[in-house]
């Protein structure tokens, strides 16, 4: 199956958005695609062979599920890969455009839903990093 890319700019210098992007103290406030959920916790190992571990859930309390993988490669302000636990493989690259940042996230699609929900759905993750990194 085809891989998926989403990406966005970022008004924000590359420091920033490295830091918001792995800080669990950041990740909680972003990492979700509608009001309807959040991400109550998060904990990241940012190094190869470290881990990462975020609880996605619906604000209602009746959904909730982890996503979780291993990194397999780090750079830092630049890439990002790792590998979930289904096997699926997940690359991120982060470039420096001097006050602004471009963030390219490249996916392999799960087999559940539409890949156009699921290019929506990050799509729409990688959208609330940009807003909360802007505005805070």
């Amino acid at each position: 199956m085809e891989s998926i890319t989403v990406e966005t700019e970022v008004n924000a210098g590359i420091k920033k958005v490295w830091d918001y992007w792995t800080n669990p103290l950041h990740i909680v406030h972003w990492n979700f695609a509608s009001d309807d959920w959040h991400c109550p916790s998060a904990e990241n190992d940012p190094r190869v062979g470290g881990s990462f571990k975020y609880n996605m859930a619906s604000r209602d309390g009746k959904f909730s599920f982890d996503f979780e993988g291993i990194y397999n490669e780090i750079e830092t302000e630049k890439m990002i890969a790792y590998e979930l636990g289904d096997g699926r493989r997940v690359t991120i690259l982060f470039t420096d455009l001097g006050n602004k940042s471009k963030i390219v996230e490249t996916f392999d699609p799960e087999n559940t839903n539409p890949m156009e929900m699921q290019r929506g759905g990050w799509q729409s993750i990688l959208d609330n990093f940009r807003k909360y990194t802007e505005n805070n």
